[in-house]
């Protein structure tokens, strides 16, 4: 009877079974398991998966090929996978490890060797500034952004006989140029600190202001680095994106060159008056601050006058509209039947009324003198209290010429019933008296003097009446002449009478 070969699940196998193992099955999983250890050993990844791909076109790619390793600050992190012709430039294929990430637009790369005699070249790259976009996988780095070594060959090639020839005779310039001493003619071109010294000695004095000047340059390093982080890796990133483009454009740039010569010719002939000008700037500048210091103090004051005329601006269209139908009332008033008219007859009467007001100046003049004299001499004449011993009322004049009135008014009463008329009765016997020269002009009595009788003889004036008339002078300004004086010196004099 056979054995079988199938056993239920829970029956154990037989030894028997177990010492039957095929060996060529056993071979094939050997087999199977090497090949996977030879290929993580030497691929070290896991297949049909790759990691970031970028590509990168040089001008050349004669010195790389592929598994060379790409390195960032010379750590390695990753490996170009393959190089492939594009044009008259190559194309290098990369594989990026996860720690040679972030790569951002404005990378660069370099073909350099790890030996300085060649061989064994790498990709040297430089993942760009964190302020730039990041590329994703199979980004392509233009040409603008990489640079290809410079060959020993190259450079012996440069090196031909008229070349080293050149390069001798530079030497030996160079030799005389810091051994020679100057003559008198380059002494007085030179600064006195410098005077009779060779070219190697006067290198050797610079040494000695040498601290002070790093020190400067320290400072101005230190000020190149910018206020803010990142400043002078934004500025670089735009120098290089100005240099990639004036690369691009080299006949644009050769054109360029002569002009900005010409250009600096014409500054090297008006450097007179360009250091003129530099010297002007320091005070332009503060006053430029001192303005611009205004301004921001009146900006405030700007805004809250915008923002408080913006209701008037919003009312603006209603209030247009609603001017309108006066605008055009206006307009009909001053048609010629209307204002127009009116217009025509006041420039009709234009002439007449300046010439009236002309005739008037001469007019005003006159009110003007008279009321000069009227605030210097009649009001503060008017304003004196006369001085008549007992007789002294204590008050102004013009109020003393208001009660003679008054007192005239009554004496006038027995002859006319309104008081406006005084008789009196002149006698023809007693004493005779007889008055000064009169002084009424443009009468027969100018100069002469009157007579007449009194009843009984003067006792005298009061307020005492002056021995002279004050002179007349009709035609000096009433405003200049001198202040009355009722109280004065003057007024004292002595008095006529007697009999004549």
């Amino acid at each position: 009877m056979s054995r079988l070969r199938f056993w239920r699940r829970h029956d154990e196998i037989p030894v028997i079974e177990l010492r039957r193992t095929n060996p060529v099955r056993v071979g094939i999983v050997f087999l199977v398991v090497l090949v996977i250890a030879v290929f993580f050993g030497f691929t070290k990844r896991v297949p049909f998966k790759h990691g970031f791909r970028l590509k990168a076109v040089f001008s050349t790619v004669v010195n790389i090929h592929p598994k060379s390793p790409v390195r960032i600050a010379g750590v390695p992190v990753g490996v170009v996978t393959s190089i492939h012709r594009e044009g008259n430039a190559g194309v290098v294929s990369m594989e990026i490890e996860p720690k040679g990430l972030p790569i951002h637009t404005d990378a660069t790369l370099k073909i350099r060797p790890r030996i300085f005699l060649e061989g064994n070249w790498f990709v040297d790259m430089q993942p760009g500034s964190p302020t730039a976009k990041t590329v994703s996988s199979g980004y392509t780095i233009p040409i603008t952004q990489t640079a290809d070594p410079v060959q020993l060959d190259q450079v012996l090639s440069a090196l031909n006989t008229d070349t080293r020839a050149n390069l001798q005779n530079f030497l030996q310039g160079y030799g005389d140029g810091l051994t020679r001493k100057p003559d008198a003619a380059e002494n007085a071109e030179q600064d006195p600190d410098v005077y009779g010294l060779n070219a190697a000695q006067a290198l050797n004095k610079t040494y000695h202001r040498a601290p002070s000047a790093l020190r400067n340059g320290a400072i101005v390093q230190q000020a190149l680095g910018g206020t803010e982080p990142h400043d002078l890796s934004g500025l670089i990133t735009a120098i290089g994106k100005v240099t990639g483009a004036l690369n691009v454009h080299e006949q644009q740039l050769s054109e360029w060159a002569p002009n900005f010569n010409a250009f600096f010719s014409i500054f090297a002939a008006q450097s007179t008056n360009l250091s003129a000008t530099v010297a002007q700037l320091p005070g332009a500048l503060r006053n430029t601050n001192r303005a611009l210091a205004a301004i921001d103090a009146w900006l405030p004051s700007a805004r809250g006058f915008a923002e408080d005329i913006l209701p008037g601006v919003k009312q603006q269209a209603s209030t247009v509209s609603a001017a309108l139908p006066w605008i055009e009332q206006t307009q009909a008033s001053l048609a010629p039947n209307e204002l127009g008219g009116v217009a025509a007859g006041l420039n009709e009467a234009a002439p007449t009324i300046a010439q009236l007001i002309s005739e008037q100046v001469p007019f005003f003049k006159q009110t003007d003198e008279f009321s000069k004299c009227l605030t210097k001499l009649f009001f503060p004449g008017a304003n004196t209290k006369l001085q008549d011993g007992a007789s002294t009322s204590g008050v102004e004049v013009y109020k003393e010429f208001w009660s003679s009135l008054t007192g005239l008014a009554g004496i006038g009463q027995s002859f006319s019933g309104n008081g406006t008329m005084v008789h009196a009765l002149i006698g023809n016997s007693g004493q005779v008296v007889r008055s000064g020269h009169t002084s009424i002009l443009g009468t027969k009595l100018q100069g002469q003097q009157l007579l007449a009788h009194a009843p009984l003889p003067p006792l005298g004036t009061s307020p005492a009446f002056p021995s002279e008339e004050p002179p007349y002078k009709p035609l000096v300004p009433c405003y200049t002449q001198t202040e009355f004086e009722f109280n004065g010196p003057l007024s004292r004099g002595p008095a006529e009478g007697g009999a004549g």
